[in-house]
């Protein structure tokens, strides 16, 4: 394997998933000018997420329906004119 080829500069960071709320703490190299403060009572930088394995569909078993009928629908309306 290469060296030096992973960073050095882990630290811990809050990631917060906006959707819902859930935040949890781990270490990365990403860095972020917003601090909150954690429930041990330090400061971390923030790092803020759309999505995550909490509000994520495949996850939480929430499939999104995709209509597909109503698409196909549209599809033939707007051809069919042309013929």
């Amino acid at each position: 394997m290469k060296k030096d080829l992973h960073p050095k500069t882990y630290k811990l960071v809050v990631f917060k998933d906006m959707s819902n709320g859930y935040a949890f703490l781990s270490r990365s190299t990403a860095s972020s000018k917003e601090t909150v403060k954690w429930e041990d009572g330090n400061e971390y930088p923030l790092i803020k997420l759309e999505i995550s394995n909490t509000s994520h569909p495949f996850y939480t078993g929430k499939n999104v329906l995709v209509d597909t009928a109503g698409r196909i629908d549209k599809f033939r309306k707007r051809y069919e004119k042309k013929k």
